[in-house]
């Protein structure tokens, strides 16, 4: 039998390569960004709530919850953080974009600042944003 010479052990050193560049290439960890579109909202005071969602975030209000709501062309989309042992917390709406297939709502809750804190009597911080009607998931990030 007949050694095979040295030009094809190179060449299939070769091809063994492109066939790993072609696997490896096809897994990159980076994700490919999604065209995003940021939001324009409003955040609704109490007392101008829809009373239906009135009702339901009154309910929801002394657990930590998240919840969207439809209601004359507008989608209301609420977090709150439950029960906290003292006034003064605040939320901040880091984030509110839509992609094609979603809409992303990021929130924080702020703490008391030193002299708030010492409101003895227990709060239920949360938010309502506002914005036009879209039929989209909304993801609570």
């Amino acid at each position: 039998m007949k050694n095979p010479g040295r030009g094809f052990y190179m060449a299939v050193e070769a091809a063994l390569l492109l066939l790993l560049f072609a696997v490896l290439g096809g897994c990159s960890p980076a994700k490919k960004q999604e065209e995003r579109t940021n939001l324009e909202f409003t955040v609704v005071e109490e007392g101008r709530l829809p009373e239906e969602l009135a009702r339901l975030v009154g309910e929801k209000k002394k657990e930590a919850f998240k919840l969207t709501y439809a209601d004359g062309g507008y989608l209301y989309l609420c977090i709150g953080y439950g029960r906290q042992e003292t006034g003064g917390y605040s939320i901040a709406v880091n984030d509110l974009y839509e992609t094609v297939n979603a809409i992303y709502l990021d929130t924080s809750l702020i703490g008391p600042k030193e002299a708030d804190g010492k409101n003895a009597n227990p709060s239920y911080p949360y938010v309502v944003i506002k914005t036009p009607f879209m039929d989209k998931t909304v993801v609570f990030d």
